[in-house]
């Protein structure tokens, strides 16, 4: 079975900035797309961000300019530059894996999920 790992979430003010990762581990995984997600209580799971095999980028509008993704294949982890966070932004957010060679942002399609991590932004 393979297991992802999030951490670096916490509780800041508005304006401030965080730094999450996902580490994958157990069997052998191809992780095609990497993904975070994020999911405030009484909404459904909505996509963040994703990188692909071919290194591309994705980011909802409502991110756009303000989070970075990036991943590092050999340590099989990727990350999420979280800047100028808003309180909107306050959510559970999930990293997710998707072996497929085709992007998407359905939750559905997505192959392994982590447990969360926590992002609390105060104004």
């Amino acid at each position: 079975q393979v297991q992802l790992v999030e951490s670096g979430g916490g509780l800041v003010q508005a304006g401030a900035s965080l730094r999450l990762s996902c580490a994958a581990s157990g069997r052998t995984l191809r992780t095609i797309t990497m993904a975070w997600f994020r999911q405030a209580p009484g909404k459904e799971r909505e996509f963040v961000s994703a990188t692909t095999w071919d290194s591309s980028r994705y980011y909802a509008d409502s991110v756009k300019g303000r989070f970075t993704i990036s991943r590092d294949d050999t340590k099989n982890t990727v990350f999420l530059q979280l800047n100028n966070l808003k309180p909107e932004d306050t959510a559970v957010y999930y990293c997710a894996a998707d072996e497929s060679r085709i992007f998407t942002t359905r939750t559905n399609a997505y192959d392994y999920w982590g447990q969360g991590t926590q992002v609390t932004v105060s104004s």
